[in-house]
């Protein structure tokens, strides 16, 4: 299961202050009743290769597949990065049981003075229909209203991803446009589902 995203590699530094709970050395670790999110390091190369490599996954991405290992190692840089800037916090997605990384879940784009960001998430193949997805993204955004104080969550998605679709719907997210044409990915282009999750959606804020 992926979400379509725009590229991370092309967004600006953010100039607001970072809120207390983002200044340390890496993301905090968000525990899930099966699964963790947690920081991405140089020993889960492989398994995002694994995970991106995989034209299935990224059917309905920003990006095609990656062709070569070495495309894992860019885009373990540009996340930290993005860590570093504070408009870009991906964390990886693994099982309890073994700490594999099978997945990501990324705040991107993200305007602390605003209190906004956007989402976007994969999940290795073998691991769909598990509701994986659902269980990181309740972590996910518990932390995002909670400790990160952001108000409004959104996504992109195109419409032909209905199980990313149903999975957001699940979490509350409405639907609030549609762009026809907006991407061009492989030589394909891809039409936008724009949706929108507030604070006040949520279940435990205000």
């Amino acid at each position: 299961m992926a979400l379509n995203t725009v590229s991370h590699l092309r967004r600006r530094r953010t100039d607001q202050a970072l809120p207390p709970s983002v200044t340390g050395e890496r993301l905090p670790t968000l525990v899930a009743p099966r699964l963790q999110l947690r920081w991405l390091e140089a020993c889960d190369l492989d398994d995002l290769y694994r995970v991106f490599s995989d034209s299935d996954v990224t059917r309905f991405w920003s990006h095609r597949a990656w062709p070569h290992r070495d495309e894992a190692e860019i885009y373990l840089e540009a996340i930290q990065r993005g860590f570093d800037q504070g408009n870009l916090f991906q964390w990886g997605i693994a099982l309890r049981g073994d700490d594999r990384i099978i997945g990501t879940a990324t705040l991107y784009a993200i305007d602390h003075a605003q209190g906004r960001a956007e989402l976007g998430f994969a999940l290795a193949r073998d691991h769909w229909g598990r509701r994986y997805a659902r269980e990181a993204l309740t972590v996910l955004f518990d932390h995002a209203f909670g400790a990160l104080d952001l108000r409004r969550i959104e996504a992109d998605v195109d419409p032909r991803n209905q199980p990313s679709l149903r999975t957001l719907e699940a979490l509350g997210f409405r639907r609030e446009g549609y762009l026809r044409q907006r991407w061009r990915v492989a030589g394909e282009l891809q039409d936008s589902v724009l949706m929108g999750l507030l604070a006040g959606d949520w279940p435990g804020t205000a």
